[in-house]
């Protein structure tokens, strides 16, 4: 079992939508809803940059019905319900230059992927590579507390700026939270950043107003200490944001979607990418396993890895890591998993299960900004397989 260090502070951040990678995001994950919502057995790989003027689009689409999908469109209304929509921003939704070089997905890596058309009879995996899920018994998300709290602290700082609260804020930010572990367990935040697009306003107001929105945000949580650290543009002055001042890109924000730089990552983004693709897919459903086992009461903490070869179904590796915290042996965890008796790591299954073509009351462009775990909105966000893991793990046991 992995050895974990019980007192240590650990900090992560979190950007808001109006960051440049995360426009990126958002537009490559509203292509992929145009599709799926078009063709659900569309195939999906598109990337976005976006610069001063300019937002581009390049990848791999196969989709029937391509042709009625303007993803010219699809990007200025990303943009414009986003907060870019007037020109002082110097980079907003009517300005910008648009450019596509989307094509068809190779044909090579298609028959890999299409049931019944490569070396192997159930669809395969759409590359190779290793995905991790994980979760801890930290607060009611089971995330890690430093990114539940940087995502919190963005999410109530766009209600404000959208409800016109404090109607200087604009919409390029970020969040970043430090929390002090004490056995293990968090104990306190030790210190609070917050970078904030603005109008040019006085420096010493917009640090007054947003301590107090943190203070408020974080109250509850019980974390707070009178020696808790409060930095707000700690440059000075953040009036130039957005693609304007830095260019952006899909999938460079592999960390803040995730778990914050707690655990592991196999380095593969998730925005733009239809479920074929592993390193979207298995990422969800290792954390949905993850998740199950902690709500469980199995594991204070359990981190899962899944690896796959291109073209092959079955998963070449399951592991499963508690940090010590598990009630069992890692190894009888794992080998729940392996049985695919309660979780089937198979691609296909994986997509039939989590409903990942026809998204129902979510959409995949959600969850392109503050996180793709943690929000209950999302079908690998379920505890409901918590039961059964227990059962499982008894027979296990008294056997």
């Amino acid at each position: 079992m992995s050895k974990i260090n019980v007192d240590h502070v650990f900090t992560s951040e979190s950007v808001s939508e109006g960051h440049p990678d995360k426009v990126c995001d958002q537009i490559s994950d509203a292509v992929l809803d145009a599709c799926l919502a078009k063709d659900p057995a569309s195939r999906v790989a598109c990337e976005t940059m976006v610069a001063h003027d300019l937002v581009a689009n390049s990848g791999e689409i196969t989709c029937s019905g391509w042709e009625d999908i303007d993803t010219e469109k699809i990007a200025r209304e990303v943009v414009k319900k986003i907060g870019y929509d007037h020109e002082d921003l110097k980079f907003w939704h009517d300005s910008f230059e648009y450019i596509s070089r989307l094509h068809g997905q190779s044909p090579d890596i298609s028959q890999g992927v299409s049931e019944g058309e490569g070396l192997f009879k159930d669809q395969g995996a759409g590359d190779q590579g290793m995905m991790f899920g994980y979760a801890a018994n930290e607060n009611p998300e089971l995330m890690p507390t430093p990114i539940a709290l940087s995502h919190r602290l963005l999410l109530e700082l766009e209600s404000i700026r959208k409800n016109k609260k404090l109607d200087y804020l604009r919409p390029d930010s970020k969040s970043q939270v430090s929390v002090k572990y004490t056995d293990g367990k968090p104990d306190y935040i030790t210190c609070v950043v917050i970078s904030h697009q603005t109008d040019d306003v006085p420096l010493d107001k917009v640090r007054r107003d947003l301590v107090e929105i943190a203070k408020e945000v974080l109250e509850p949580t019980g974390l707070l200490r009178n020696e808790t650290e409060y930095f707000v543009n700690p440059t000075g002055k953040f009036c130039l944001g957005g693609p304007y001042a830095d260019a952006g890109l899909t999938g460079r924000k592999i960390i803040v979607d995730t778990y914050g730089g707690v655990g592991s990552h196999g380095g593969g983004a998730f925005s733009g990418k239809d479920p074929s693709k592993v390193d979207r897919s298995a990422a969800y459903y290792s954390r949905y396993a993850a998740k199950n086992i902690v709500a469980a009461g199995l594991a204070e903490k359990c981190e899962i890895q899944v690896a796959y070869a291109i073209g092959v179904a079955r998963p070449l590796s399951i592991n499963v890591d508690t940090y010590g915290t598990g009630k069992v042996e890692d190894s009888q965890l794992q080998s729940v998993l392996e049985s695919g008796s309660i979780f089937d790591f198979r691609p296909a299954a994986i997509v039939q299960e989590l409903n990942l073509l026809k998204p129902d009351g979510w959409s995949y462009a959600q969850s392109a900004k503050y996180g793709h775990f943690g929000r209950d909105i999302f079908p690998w966000e379920k505890t409901d397989k918590a039961e059964d893991l227990k059962n499982a793990v008894k027979e296990m046991v008294n056997v």
